[in-house]
């Protein structure tokens, strides 16, 4: 029996996993679900043991899941035992430089997300814009022109309705195209199912220590075919990384080191959020230990940690064998290396439970001894299960091919992922991120919102006598308690959040990880809105300097408004008196096809220039009509106030709703984003560095969270990545 499923838990299961019955409702429990997962994933041993005690490993395995110490990826949760059988997570599809190529892979990567994986992609291989295409004596449109395509093909899959597709794009520093790829993003409404990541090089970075130029390579010819600054292009990325979070960096030798087998090729991409490097036609299963159940009497309890990490080696290993592949070549890849990825969540939870603040050498230490010891019993377990099942085939050669490790079933057996969604089902902090609000606001259903609150940090208080109702809704309000009178200096700095936390923690706490862990480190490094890309860029070379492969960012407030604002109200600034509305004015009205349907924008304006917007969707009324009603509304009295029309359009622009629409070569992302567009049209104002909306969950109207490259809604599970 699953205990302790907190209610936000409750909501993810329902909306996102519980098998439905044909009118949407849930038509199973969540303890069912672990018992499907469970027999489903059990049946692996049969694979390798006709006589395996199917059912002794089927009640390991539901035990894992319903006391919440273990939590496979989402695919698994959903799929296993069901018709569509698809449970790995992580996908790397290869881009090479021909057009045959890059749309078979379209074709696989519009498969795999019909099946709920994501996929990454390095385009390094392409030939750069304006190079000679020697078949039809034409020029090249270059690799970001191919990531529009593969974009829009996402959109189109999403629109089907089945999960979100997410996609990691990825070139080279040394491209010719990579200062075009380093601004693509600098427009969020644009890429929109794209994370970016320059691959770095160590030449690259000795050019950038030496303040030297450096080589750009054809991919075509491979020769040079220029040299820039290496200083240059990593302001570049400094400065868009501080402006929009993207792209982040990978560093590509740091994970070719890694490369568990070097004789399948290198590594040139990842998927979705950076933790999974993979060879083309990959996959990977993965899987994390709550840490926070790992605790027991203020002691990290080693004998249960060993016991589920043997537990979820073996797990994941059968989903391995029991998978049902989107392709016979992804699966045929994936049996050669038969990766597992067994990662952590809970982290910042089971410090403090130990009483050790994340932001402290204690916590840097702790980091490195408990995941030690989670890869040294990884490999155990996975050393284990070679002595019944046999190597896997791609052993020879490889970084284990030595007489100290004889056996092993899994090329890797590690990696920290952003846990998202389970880490909401198994009640913990998410992956090794910090907390990030001690407590916050929840939106339900029907409009009304709940204020949650820490439980440890609850406990806390009110075994110290300080909480109260109001410090709840305090704390949700702030979401931090730093500043807060009343609370003891000893728990404040227990609970230190994401945004208390000085950059350098954070790389510190991923670099430990990074030691430890065969595979790579899914984290955020958070930053004030104050921050200069100078303390970025440290950042970024004390990552290199640590050992990491690669670093996501992101300086708080820089995607446009945020539903979650950290920190006590701005002052009132002074009142402004709209002019009024003239009797007469002149203007157009203009149609613009929508996810919702055809919207009716008209622009009006007087002596002074515009002075009122107003639409009407066709065949529609209720919330929409007054929705739309209250927009034009708004607009037109911020026009008659004075306010820029270009300040307007940043604020439209990019707005997402969960129907957006493809219509005459660009994206019509919501109503509001379909105004912006008419304006801009009659205006003729361009607006490209108006950041998107990124603040609010797009499911429940919740604040979505920035961790490990991804946006996560604690609310109901919602994850752009998924």
């Amino acid at each position: 029996m699953a205990t302790d499923l907190a209610p936000n838990a409750l909501v993810v299961l329902e909306r996102r996993y519980l098998k439905k019955d044909r009118k949407g409702k849930p038509a199973e429990t969540p303890e069912e679900l672990f018992r499907r997962v469970a027999h489903s994933v059990a049946q692996g041993d049969a694979e390798f043991d006709p006589r395996a005690d199917i059912g002794k490993t089927e009640e390991e395995f539901y035990g894992l899941m319903a006391d919440l110490v273990f939590m496979p990826n989402s695919p698994t949760l959903m799929n296993a035992g069901r018709r569509l059988g698809q449970l790995a997570a992580c996908f790397v599809l290869p881009v090479e430089d021909s057009i045959e190529s890059i749309f078979e892979t379209l074709k696989h990567t519009a498969m795999i997300h019909k099946s709920g994986g994501g996929t990454g992609f390095s385009f390094s291989r392409v030939r750069p814009q304006s190079d000679m295409v020697l078949s039809t004596r034409g020029i090249s449109s270059g690799p970001i022109s191919f990531m529009k395509v593969f974009d829009v093909a996402t959109e189109t899959v999403k629109q089907g309705g089945t999960r979100r597709g997410a996609n990691m794009g990825i070139l080279r520093v040394d491209h010719p195209d990579i200062e075009a790829f380093i601004r693509s993003k600098s427009d969020l409404a644009k890429l929109t199912n794209f994370n970016i990541s320059v691959a770095l090089t160590s030449s690259f970075m000795e050019a950038l220590d030496g303040d030297k130029d450096y080589d750009l390579i054809n991919p075509r010819t491979r020769k040079a075919v220029g040299r820039v600054s290496a200083r240059g292009v990593f302001d570049k990325i400094v400065q868009a990384a501080w402006g929009s979070g993207e792209p982040g960096i990978i560093f590509l030798d740091h994970i070719n080191r890694a490369n568990p087998t070097p004789l399948l090729g290198e590594i040139e991409a990842t998927n979705p959020c950076g933790e999974q490097p993979l060879l083309p036609y990959e996959s990977c299963n993965l899987g994390s230990i709550n840490l926070a159940k790992m605790v027991a009497d203020g002691k990290l309890n080693r004998d249960k940690l060993k016991q589920t990490v043997h537990g979820a080696v073996h797990f994941l290993d059968n989903v391995v064998e029991i998978n049902e592949y989107p392709m016979s070549r992804i699966e045929a890849t994936s049996m050669k290396t038969r990766k597992i990825g067994l990662g952590v969540m809970g982290f910042a939870d089971m410090l403090v439970k130990l009483g050790i603040a994340y932001d402290s050498k204690a916590a840097v230490r702790q980091a490195e001894q408990v995941m030690a010891f989670v890869s040294r019993e990884a490999r155990k377990a996975s050393s284990e299960l070679a002595k019944k099942r046999g190597n896997f085939p791609a052993y020879e050669g490889s970084i284990f091919d030595n007489p100290k490790t004889p056996h092993m079933r899994n090329a890797t057996t590690t990696t920290i992922a952003p846990t998202g969604t389970i880490s909401i089902i198994a009640g913990c902090s998410s992956g090794v991120e910090p907390v990030f609000a001690v407590a916050y606001e929840r939106r339900v259903l029907d409009g009304e919102s709940l204020f949650e609150i820490h439980p440890l940090f609850e406990k806390m208080a009110k075994q110290g006598g300080f909480y109260s109702d109001e410090l709840a809704e305090e704390v949700a309000r702030v979401g931090s308690i730093q500043q807060m009178k009343g609370i003891p200096d000893k728990i404040k700095r227990l609970f230190v959040t994401a945004h208390d936390i000085a950059p350098e923690w954070h790389i510190r706490i991923q670099a430990a990880f990074q030691e430890y862990t065969d595979n790579a480190v899914s984290k955020t490094v958070n930053f004030s809105q104050d921050a200069a890309p100078q303390d970025i860029e440290k950042v970024y070379r004390l990552a290199y300097e640590s050992g990491c492969k690669g670093v996501t960012i992101y300086r708080y407030g820089s995607r446009g408004h945020q539903v979650l604002n950290i920190g006590i109200g701005q002052e009132e600034a002074a009142a402004i008196v709209p002019r009024t509305r003239p009797v007469c004015t002149r203007g157009v009205t203009e149609r613009i096809n929508t996810g919702c349907g055809k919207l009716y924008v008209t622009i009006n304006e007087d002596d002074e220039g515009i002075c009122e917007v107003f639409a009407q969707m066709g065949k529609t009324g209720g919330c929409a009509s007054s929705q739309i009603e209250a927009a034009g509304r708004l607009i037109s009295l911020a026009l008659r106030s004075g306010v820029k029309i270009e300040a307007i359009l940043k604020q439209l622009s990019g707005i997402r709703c969960p129907s957006p629409i493809w219509q005459n070569g660009g994206m019509v992302l919501s109503c509001p984003d379909a105004m912006s567009q008419v304006i801009k049209h009659y205006t003729n104002i361009s607006t490209t560095e108006a950041p998107a909306m990124m603040g609010a969950c797009p499911d429940c109207g919740s604040a979505l969270e920035h961790e490990g490259g991804c946006l996560v809604c604690r609310s109901c599970g919602f994850s752009r990545c998924s």
